[in-house]
């Protein structure tokens, strides 16, 4: 029978939470995804870039929910089963309040590998992928990168103006710059210019110019009636280099051991004389998850007290408010890393403290509440 309770509640307790980041994760995701259009229009990618590069940041926003959705699930589980009474069932049944404590308590550590799993080795694999896909891409919509009357320098070295643009597609007075930064640069003039298919990709065809090159201290400049610009092969400004956050996490321990024995380990963005981004981002992945036991045992004080104790409102959004105050601290205690790893001491043990405080509070209470009824 206890088994079947324990099921029972384990089962709404997950049911809910799934629902809840699933649901969270996607409103958000939509929302992003919407901000990252930016990488299609003003950037010139194309719809595949830009889904794939959308999709493999859905990972990151679901380790980022997963402590909110974690704790108001079973919040809210363990009130509903307060509020119809089915508490009360479990306590008739000779199930204990600590044998409850004891087996979410399981629960969250195991909750709490999984995101151990997804921080330190799905997202940055994910964040990694999704910058390899803007990395390996071209401006494949530049047509829709130039607007009239606006200088427009989304690709590297290059600039370029129309003065207006005709219901036909058709640009006018053309101003083109192009940098070579080894050799020097070309201005190219243009009456008009057409955007035309080429094979499978678009061109720009401009008539009735003139083109003028510096090439080692040396000026040159030619008329043409008709002349194609090549748009291949061309890179945005977008930042494509791998960034701390897209670095595996072993790739970062090895950073770190070979900050203390000062070796070189070949790892790219290992700043040894300041590296308190490095120490962020390993406590971010392997540090932070430890809240999470902590988040459960919170929500677990629930079963601490009867709706029917007149303080029961008060104390059900004091609960609330310690839950939410403990996400908050748990982010905001990256800001305090230092670069002297000893100092982030305090921050490391932390969520272990915690765990041990609310564990001892549920010991506590459980034993003053059986020596009552005794």
């Amino acid at each position: 029978m206890k088994k079947i309770i324990f099921r029972k509640l384990l089962l709404d307790c997950l049911t809910f939470f799934f629902l809840a980041l699933l649901g969270i994760s996607l409103i958000i995701w939509v929302f992003q995804a919407v901000n990252f259009l930016d990488i299609m229009i003003e950037d010139g990618r194309n719809y595949n870039v830009y889904f794939n590069y959308t999709l493999l940041n859905f990972p990151k926003i679901i380790s980022r929910i997963l402590p909110f959705a974690l704790f108001i699930s079973f919040s809210y589980t363990f009130i509903k089963y307060e509020a119809n009474n089915e508490l009360i069932i479990f306590w008739n049944h000779g199930v204990s309040k600590i044998s409850i404590v004891n087996f979410f308590f399981w629960i969250s550590i195991l909750i709490m590998l999984i995101q151990i799993l997804l921080m330190s080795l799905i997202v940055p694999k994910s964040q990694e992928m999704a910058r390899s896909e803007l990395r390996s891409s071209n401006v494949d919509y530049f047509e829709g990168l130039i607007k009239p009357k606006k200088f427009n320098d989304t690709v590297k070295g290059l600039t370029i103006f129309a003065e207006d643009k005709n219901e036909n597609g058709e640009l006018k007075n053309i101003y083109i710059k192009k940098n070579n930064y080894e050799k020097g640069f070309q201005i190219t003039f243009a009456k008009k210019g057409v955007f035309e298919l080429k094979g499978n990709k678009k061109i720009l065809v401009l008539y009735d110019g003139q083109t003028l090159n510096q090439n080692n201290n040396n000026i040159t400049n030619f008329d043409f009636s008709r002349s194609d610009f090549g748009l291949g092969n061309m890179d945005s400004h977008l930042v494509t280099h791998k960034k701390i956050q897209e670095q595996s996490t072993i790739s970062l321990i090895r950073c770190i051991k070979s900050i203390f024995e000062k070796k070189d380990y070949n790892v790219i963005n290992c700043n040894k004389n300041n590296p308190r981004n490095i120490y962020k981002t390993i406590f971010k992945r392997l540090i932070n998850p430890f809240y999470l036991p902590v988040l459960i045992l919170i929500s677990l004080l629930f079963i601490l007290t009867s709706k029917e104790n007149l303080k029961y409102n008060k104390y059900k959004y004091s609960i609330f408010l310690l839950g939410l105050g403990l996400i908050i601290l748990s982010e905001s205690s990256l800001g305090y890393i230092s670069n002297n790893l000893n100092k982030n001491i305090l921050i490391l043990i932390l969520p272990i403290f915690l765990t041990l405080f609310f564990y001892i509070i549920f010991i506590h209470k459980l034993k003053l509440f059986s020596r009552i009824t005794k």
